[in-house]
């Protein structure tokens, strides 16, 4: 069955479990690559009303790898994608310039490899196996950089196990299927609790790059831009209640995560909000970084300049129309 099949049975499945839209609202349907706190702007848009606000439906399909979320997008069927910078970037370099970055979300890695306690090390996994949700996603790409720093490569000094989603992940680590698992909050919160502990703590490490985005296609914004402008503005209210409504945000994180330990979700929330952009800027340097991290493989990624991947067309109108300094009043300049 080809992605474009799969991708249109998980989206009707979406649109019968969601609530009947408003008559006459303007549909998007878009695609997220993992179920983590910084894919949650959607959710929260859901769950508070701003799609209603700003006459939108908007099904979510989750397809948990980045690759396939990125051929989703490329097929045609989806128009937002919300996922890191590497099938973006990857697209452009193999010549295909459809896709294009409307908002950043997060511009550094903040996923962490954890083991049981005995593991200190990296170098205690040689030998071993080392989970990641998908080969190419940014889970399998901070870990290559991790062992990276240490000498230690993959195939050779360790094993990498493609696991599915974060909650897969987590299973693999309860049954011992990895020694060791990359994970994102609030799911290292979650391992924690279960036991295991940082083997590296990668918001320290602060390894630029799009971890996170709102992406779209140019031929859609040439077409329907005023629809993306109505859901960019529904972002923004959506990230201003992630940064300051911890209560309605705990509530969204517990139903679509099936997190109910209060203190997961604070140990998740305390450290993931930190990184998270107020006003979704995307940093060039971040999206730079993916660019110059696949150029030793691929020369033609020299060739690719970051801020030609880049539309910020809707930040810059909700900068000018005075629509951020409405929502913040000057709180989110950080």
């Amino acid at each position: 069955m080809s992605n474009r099949s799969l991708l249109w049975i998980a989206a009707l499945v979406v649109v019968n479990l969601g609530a009947r839209p408003a008559a006459g609202a303007d549909r998007l349907l878009g695609v997220q690559s993992a179920r983590v706190m910084s894919q949650s702007m959607p959710w929260v848009a859901q769950e508070t009303g701003l799609f209603r606000k700003y006459n939108l439906e908007f099904p979510l399909v989750y397809i948990g790898s980045s690759p396939l979320a990125t051929a989703a997008m490329l097929g045609g069927d989806a128009q937002i994608l919300i996922d890191g910078g590497l099938g973006t970037a990857r697209a452009a370099i193999q010549g295909n310039s459809e896709l294009v970055f409307i908002a950043g979300i997060k511009n550094y890695l903040t996923q962490s490899i954890l083991a049981k306690p005995e593991i200190k090390r990296l170098e205690d996994l040689r030998g071993k196996k080392v989970g990641v949700t998908r080969i190419g996603s940014t889970t399998h790409y901070f870990a290559v950089q991790a062992f990276k720093r240490r000498g230690m490569e993959a195939g050779r000094d360790y094993t990498v196990i493609q696991t599915g989603g974060a909650p897969e992940m987590l299973a693999a680590l309860l049954s011992g299927a990895i020694e060791a698992g990359t994970m994102t909050a609030p799911w290292d919160a979650r391992a924690i609790a279960e036991g295991f502990g940082y083997v590296v703590y990668g918001p320290d490490l602060r390894l630029p790059q799009v971890a996170a985005s709102f992406i779209t296609r140019r031929a859609l914004i040439a077409r329907n831009s005023p629809v993306i402008a109505q859901f960019m503005h529904a972002m923004a209210e959506a990230a201003r209640i992630l940064h300051t409504d911890r209560e309605t945000t705990f509530k969204v994180l517990g139903k679509y995560l099936r997190v109910d330990d209060r203190k997961v979700l604070e140990a998740g929330y305390n450290a993931e909000i930190k990184a998270l952009e107020p006003r979704m800027e995307l940093k060039l340097d971040a999206l730079q970084a993916i660019l110059d991290d696949i150029a030793p493989s691929d020369p033609k990624a020299k060739s690719v300049k970051a801020p030609e991947l880049f539309d910020r067309r809707y930040l810059d109108e909700m900068e000018k129309s005075g629509f951020f300094e409405r929502l913040w009043g000057g709180a989110a300049n950080r």
